[in-house]
Protein backbone atom coordinates (compact mmCIF):
# COMPACT_ATOMS: atom_id res chain seq x y z
CA UNK A 1 0.00 0.00 0.00
CA UNK A 2 1.37 3.34 -0.85
CA UNK A 3 0.39 5.90 1.70
CA UNK A 4 2.23 8.44 0.01
CA UNK A 5 0.23 8.18 -2.87
CA UNK A 6 -3.19 8.58 -0.93
CA UNK A 7 -1.78 11.92 0.63
CA UNK A 8 -0.76 13.44 -2.98
CA UNK A 9 -5.23 12.52 -4.28
CA UNK A 10 -6.38 13.71 -0.87
CA UNK A 11 -4.08 16.73 -1.36
CA UNK A 12 -4.91 17.42 -4.87
CA UNK A 13 -8.91 16.92 -4.21
CA UNK A 14 -8.30 19.42 -1.36
CA UNK A 15 -9.69 16.85 0.91
CA UNK A 16 -9.02 16.27 4.56
CA UNK A 17 -8.98 12.64 6.16
CA UNK A 18 -9.58 11.35 9.58
CA UNK A 19 -9.32 7.88 10.97
CA UNK A 20 -11.44 6.24 13.73
CA UNK A 21 -9.35 3.43 14.91
CA UNK A 22 -10.42 0.45 17.63
CA UNK A 23 -8.60 -2.87 16.69
CA UNK A 24 -5.81 -1.20 14.69
CA UNK A 25 -4.89 1.52 17.34
CA UNK A 26 -3.71 3.73 15.57
CA UNK A 27 -2.06 1.87 12.97
CA UNK A 28 -4.13 3.52 10.26
CA UNK A 29 -3.08 7.54 11.21
CA UNK A 30 0.45 5.76 11.96
CA UNK A 31 1.34 4.90 7.98
CA UNK A 32 0.26 7.83 6.87
CA UNK A 33 1.65 10.19 9.00
CA UNK A 34 4.98 8.55 8.41
CA UNK A 35 4.72 10.98 4.91
CA UNK A 36 6.31 14.07 5.37
CA UNK A 37 3.88 16.61 4.97
CA UNK A 38 1.00 14.75 5.59
CA UNK A 39 -0.39 17.77 8.09
CA UNK A 40 -1.80 18.93 4.62
CA UNK A 41 -4.42 16.10 4.38
CA UNK A 42 -4.20 14.11 7.75
CA UNK A 43 -6.89 16.29 10.22
CA UNK A 44 -6.54 13.96 13.21
CA UNK A 45 -7.57 10.10 14.39
CA UNK A 46 -9.29 8.69 17.23
CA UNK A 47 -8.57 5.77 18.56
CA UNK A 48 -11.63 4.62 20.54
CA UNK A 49 -10.85 1.01 22.15
CA UNK A 50 -13.78 0.70 24.55
CA UNK A 51 -17.30 1.22 23.80
CA UNK A 52 -17.27 4.32 26.39
CA UNK A 53 -14.39 5.69 24.38
CA UNK A 54 -16.23 5.25 20.87
CA UNK A 55 -19.32 6.77 22.47
CA UNK A 56 -17.51 10.16 24.32
CA UNK A 57 -15.25 10.53 21.51
CA UNK A 58 -17.04 9.81 18.17
CA UNK A 59 -21.06 9.67 19.23
CA UNK A 60 -21.22 5.96 18.44
CA UNK A 61 -25.01 5.60 20.44
CA UNK A 62 -25.32 3.00 23.25
CA UNK A 63 -28.19 1.49 21.68
CA UNK A 64 -25.99 0.92 18.56
CA UNK A 65 -23.76 -0.97 21.16
CA UNK A 66 -26.31 -3.12 22.85
CA UNK A 67 -28.32 -3.91 20.00
CA UNK A 68 -25.22 -5.30 17.43
CA UNK A 69 -21.82 -4.87 19.59
CA UNK A 70 -18.66 -3.01 19.07
CA UNK A 71 -17.92 -4.87 15.89
CA UNK A 72 -20.65 -4.46 14.02
CA UNK A 73 -21.33 -2.79 10.34
CA UNK A 74 -23.62 -0.26 12.42
CA UNK A 75 -20.92 0.63 14.74
CA UNK A 76 -18.61 1.39 12.23
CA UNK A 77 -20.73 3.70 10.35
CA UNK A 78 -21.26 5.32 13.57
CA UNK A 79 -17.46 5.56 13.85
CA UNK A 80 -16.76 7.03 10.34
CA UNK A 81 -19.71 9.34 10.61
CA UNK A 82 -18.45 10.39 14.43
CA UNK A 83 -15.13 10.93 13.35
CA UNK A 84 -16.15 13.24 10.58
CA UNK A 85 -18.41 15.64 12.73
CA UNK A 86 -15.92 15.55 15.51
CA UNK A 87 -13.20 16.68 12.87
CA UNK A 88 -12.42 19.55 10.02
CA UNK A 89 -11.98 16.30 7.72
CA UNK A 90 -14.21 15.32 4.16
CA UNK A 91 -13.15 11.95 4.73
CA UNK A 92 -13.25 8.96 7.29
CA UNK A 93 -12.43 4.99 7.84
CA UNK A 94 -13.57 3.41 10.84
CA UNK A 95 -11.88 -0.20 11.93
CA UNK A 96 -13.57 -1.99 14.50
CA UNK A 97 -12.75 -5.76 14.98
CA UNK A 98 -11.95 -8.50 17.12
CA UNK A 99 -7.61 -9.34 16.05
CA UNK A 100 -7.57 -12.18 18.47
CA UNK A 101 -6.96 -14.26 19.93
CA UNK A 102 -10.44 -15.13 21.01
CA UNK A 103 -13.95 -14.58 19.42
CA UNK A 104 -16.99 -16.39 19.50
CA UNK A 105 -18.81 -18.64 17.09
CA UNK A 106 -21.36 -15.23 16.35
CA UNK A 107 -18.36 -13.12 15.78
CA UNK A 108 -14.89 -14.63 15.16
CA UNK A 109 -11.13 -14.04 15.60
CA UNK A 110 -10.25 -11.86 12.79
CA UNK A 111 -13.55 -10.42 12.18
CA UNK A 112 -13.53 -7.04 10.86
CA UNK A 113 -16.04 -3.94 10.43
CA UNK A 114 -15.03 -1.22 8.04
CA UNK A 115 -16.49 2.22 7.59
CA UNK A 116 -16.31 5.17 5.30
CA UNK A 117 -18.06 8.02 5.16
CA UNK A 118 -18.02 11.21 3.86
CA UNK A 119 -20.29 14.78 4.53
CA UNK A 120 -22.86 12.91 2.18
CA UNK A 121 -22.89 9.16 2.54
CA UNK A 122 -21.49 6.33 4.09
CA UNK A 123 -20.73 2.67 3.78
CA UNK A 124 -19.65 -0.29 5.54
CA UNK A 125 -18.16 -3.56 4.93
CA UNK A 126 -16.73 -6.40 6.79
CA UNK A 127 -14.04 -8.67 6.33
CA UNK A 128 -13.36 -11.99 7.30
CA UNK A 129 -9.45 -12.46 7.33
CA UNK A 130 -9.68 -15.65 9.36
CA UNK A 131 -7.88 -16.54 13.13
CA UNK A 132 -3.94 -15.14 11.08
CA UNK A 133 -2.87 -14.24 14.96
CA UNK A 134 -3.08 -10.60 16.62
CA UNK A 135 -0.78 -8.85 14.41
CA UNK A 136 -1.36 -10.10 11.37
CA UNK A 137 -5.14 -9.37 12.04
CA UNK A 138 -4.33 -5.70 12.20
CA UNK A 139 -1.80 -5.37 10.01
CA UNK A 140 -4.28 -6.89 7.38
CA UNK A 141 -7.34 -4.28 8.60
CA UNK A 142 -5.01 -1.18 8.27
CA UNK A 143 -3.87 -2.03 4.77
CA UNK A 144 -7.77 -2.80 3.59
CA UNK A 145 -8.44 0.13 5.16
CA UNK A 146 -6.04 2.37 3.26
CA UNK A 147 -7.14 0.26 0.53
CA UNK A 148 -10.82 1.85 0.85
CA UNK A 149 -9.51 5.11 1.26
CA UNK A 150 -7.66 5.28 -2.10
CA UNK A 151 -10.83 3.82 -3.90
CA UNK A 152 -12.41 6.44 -2.61
CA UNK A 153 -10.19 9.37 -3.41
CA UNK A 154 -9.87 7.38 -7.22
CA UNK A 155 -13.28 7.55 -7.37
CA UNK A 156 -13.58 11.12 -7.00
CA UNK A 157 -10.59 12.30 -8.67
Amino acid sequence: MNAAHILELAKSQGLMITTAESCTGGLIAATLTEIAGSSAVFERGFVTYTNAAKYEMLGVQDQTLTKHGAVSEEVAAEMARGALAHSNAQLAVSVTGIAGPGGSDFKPEGRVCFGLATPTKAATQTVEFGALGRANVRHAARDHALELILSALSQSA
